[in-house]
């Protein structure tokens, strides 16, 4: 029999370790804080890198790669940056055999190495917009790492443009924000909310981080991605100067923009359940698995009917799996893909063939059968429903964990013990915000609403509601 999973109520952090093992997403490496991501991991994790890519794209953004090892000295030349990532950076000191003359940073991040080429390319204001965007592995020395949540090395894009005025900067940075949006809710079905960073909170040396922050389902805030208007800073720091229309030199206005495999964990935390994952069909690397029931003679009429059956699936676009392993037997491969998180089962037996229908069972729960005829259609209708069951539970988990509080004196200690965003004034003060530690929480992020007339913790005014949460 197989061995059970932690229960996901009471013991959320063990359930999610062994659902990332267990359904070969991930293993262990021999480095502390790194993993290896296994091929079901990162078919996962190219599925949804595709589909930003492309978005990434068609906004006109090229990509290219830049070098890993980065001088010390770059990440010195602006000062929040390298205080910002300090406690964070591997350094190699010795190379060849001999000491390094300038010791080289392992790359946290690209801004510093980008920005010194963009200095060299940008001459007149007739190379802007400049739209770069780099796939890339980071390293960033994490103190308790998670897989996947928070690794020495992970996956990411990074984005890096420049741009002639702020304005054009600042619409970019919002446009780049709502494409990952978009990403999130409509293919990773996953309900979030954007906002902007606090002071203390934003990414180090920018003017603006805008970030998309959602709920977990064990009550914890995850940060998924950012993006962040640089303004003139870091165009300073590397002397980045063009020739505007009217022949003056003017320093570019700048943006940052990245998301990470942190996808793959959010996307096993929001949807998975005491059997394992459950995937958003979009990015799914198995759509449907098809199960034959073989027995006796009719075996292999059965194995050429289903064959048959996933060559013509995946023809009209279905990412299908035939698992005719004999060796197993159904139960055990139900309980496989169930695991796995695989959105639609197919059970094809001898019988079924005679009725010109197959046994289709969901992920989500209930079996029925469904005539052959024109399979595929239905398929991929069941599909875009099974993306619509997933974001609609999703959307009301997150509601019902979603809750309003004036004084952290009053709703600080409700906060530690059941989580959730709360939804409260905040004057902006960084004093007020450090009060919130003593509850293990953050400003996740600012909103546009103006509910509360004053801050949480002091009586100054507050302008706009802050969300706070405990977060990964």
């Amino acid at each position: 029999m197989a061995e059970k999973l932690p229960d996901i109520n009471t013991h959320f952090a063990d359930w999610y370790n062994d659902v990332v093992y267990k359904a070969e997403l991930a293993d262990h490496s021999p480095v502390r804080g790194a993993v290896v991501i296994r091929p079901y991991g990162w078919s996962l994790w190219e599925h949804i890198r595709d589909t930003l890519d492309t978005k990434i794209k068609k906004t006109g953004t090229q990509n290219a790669a830049f070098p890993l090892f980065i001088p010390m000295s770059f990440f010195e030349k602006e000062a929040k940056h390298v205080e910002g990532f300090s406690p964070e950076l591997a350094v190699v000191t010795h190379a060849g055999g001999k000491k390094l003359e300038e010791p080289l940073v392992v790359r946290p991040t690209s801004e510093t190495v980008i920005h010194y080429m963009f200095s060299k390319w940008i001459k007149s204001w007739r190379d802007l917009p400049l739209k770069i965007n780099q796939w890339a592995n980071v390293v960033r020395w994490e103190m308790r790492p998670r897989a996947f949540l928070r690794t020495t090395e992970f996956f990411w894009q990074e984005g890096h443009t420049a741009h002639a005025t702020q304005d054009e900067a600042h619409d970019f940075a919002v446009h780049m924000l709502n494409e990952y949006f978009d990403l999130i809710t409509n293919y990773l079905a996953i309900p979030a909310i954007k906002g902007v960073k606090s002071e203390s909170e934003k990414f180090a040396g920018a003017d603006k981080t805008y970030t998309i922050e959602t709920l977990m389902r064990d009550g914890k805030a995850l940060q998924m991605c950012t993006s962040h208007l640089l303004s003139q800073n870091f165009a300073k720091a590397f002397d980045m100067q063009f020739q505007d229309t009217e022949g003056k030199l003017a320093y570019p206005h700048l943006t940052s923009w990245g998301a990470t495999t942190r996808f793959v964990g959010a996307v096993v935390m929001v949807h998975g359940d005491e059997k394992g994952l459950v995937l958003p069909p979009r990015v799914a690397p198995i759509q449907v698995v098809i199960i034959p029931i073989l027995r006796g003679e009719q075996k292999d009429a059965v194995l050429t009917f289903v064959r048959d059956m996933a060559t013509t699936l995946q023809a009209h676009g279905v990412r299908v799996h035939l698992d005719a392993d004999e060796h197993k037997t159904p139960g055990a491969k139900f309980y496989e893909y169930e695991l796995k998180g695989v959105p639609l089962r197919i059970e094809v037996g001898p019988r079924d063939i005679a009725k010109q229908e197959v046994i289709l069972a969901s992920r989500l729960g209930g079996k029925e059968s469904v005539p052959m005829h024109d399979l595929s259609t239905t398929l991929l209708e069941k599909l875009d429903n099974f993306h619509n069951q997933l974001y609609t539970a999703a959307d009301e988990r997150l509601k019902s964990q979603w809750y309003k509080g004036e004084k952290l004196a009053n709703f600080g200690k409700e906060l530690e013990k059941i989580g959730g965003f709360w939804q409260t004034g905040y004057c902006g003060s960084s004093a007020c915000e450090q009060q919130l530690k003593q509850y293990k929480a953050t400003v996740r992020c600012i909103l546009q609403d103006a509910t509360f007339t004053t801050c949480f913790n002091c009586d100054t005014q507050s302008n706009n509601d802050v969300l706070v949460a405990k977060s990964y």
